[in-house]
């Protein structure tokens, strides 16, 4: 597959996840509200489970972020701020920033969360 069309995939694929995410979440916080998601995750030693395996995920994805951001001459800090915030919306939106960017990354310094070596 050409990088054309493998970066309009990567568009199609990242903005569907995100509004399929946003209206699942907005159906969630109409439900049981912000706190709720919270007590949610707090009820029971399998949820917290959950939860801490999810702030663990979010932390190295927060990591990568800011390496990313910093090679590129960006600031992490509205990414960071948002996955703090809301979760999965902050490293969706920095993706999905990335594919529509014109900031290049600095030469030997490519970094992708999936390796594409053929």
């Amino acid at each position: 597959m050409n990088t054309t069309k493998r970066g309009t995939l990567k568009k199609w694929i990242l903005w569907i996840v995100l509004i399929d995410f946003g209206i699942f979440s907005g159906w969630v916080m109409w439900q049981v509200g912000y706190i709720g998601i919270w007590q949610a995750g707090l009820s029971s030693p399998g949820a917290q489970q959950i939860l801490v395996d999810l702030v663990i995920a979010a932390g190295l994805i927060c990591s990568w972020m800011v390496v990313d951001a910093r090679k590129r001459g960006v600031n992490p800090w509205p990414w960071l701020l948002v996955t703090f915030a809301a979760g999965s919306f902050g490293p969706l939106a920095y993706l999905l920033w990335r594919e529509y960017s014109s900031v290049p990354e600095a030469a030997g310094n490519q970094t992708s969360i999936i390796s594409t070596t053929t």
